[in-house]
């Protein structure tokens, strides 16, 4: 019912910058909070940012607080991530994860019904 794609990933010096989209499709008046998370290799899939459905709030990994922006733009059906200040640790697959209903968990991936493929982000030391 909902389609998520994600795009701007890429290569980035540590220090630089990059910014992330997330493109919604399909019923998204049934989206809720929204997230992102990230996967780098041999780990699990972790939290980075969330953001609720008006946008108004928002809540960040330890690492991402200061350097990570997350907003979203529902008349556009678009989700971002301004990753600054990039640190070779960053280096993972980026995923936008999105909630069906309200009052789900929001800093595990259980607590969403919605996921796209990912965008992959590298930085070089």
């Amino acid at each position: 019912q909902v389609q998520l794609v994600e795009s701007g990933g890429g290569l980035a010096q540590a220090g630089g910058s990059l910014r992330l989209s997330c493109a919604a499709s399909g019923r998204t008046f049934t989206i809720f909070r929204m997230a992102w998370f990230r996967q780098a290799p041999g780990k699990e899939r972790e939290l980075v940012a969330s953001i609720s459905r008006s946008g108004d709030t928002t809540a960040y990994a330890d690492s991402a607080k200061g350097r990570f922006t997350i907003s979203r733009d529902n008349a556009k059906n678009v989700m971002l991530l301004q990753l600054n200040s990039l640190k070779p640790d960053a280096t993972a697959v980026y995923y936008c994860e999105a909630q069906a209903v309200t009052g789900r968990p929001t800093t595990t991936v259980t607590g969403y019904d919605f996921w796209g493929q990912g965008t992959q982000v590298t930085v070089s030391p």
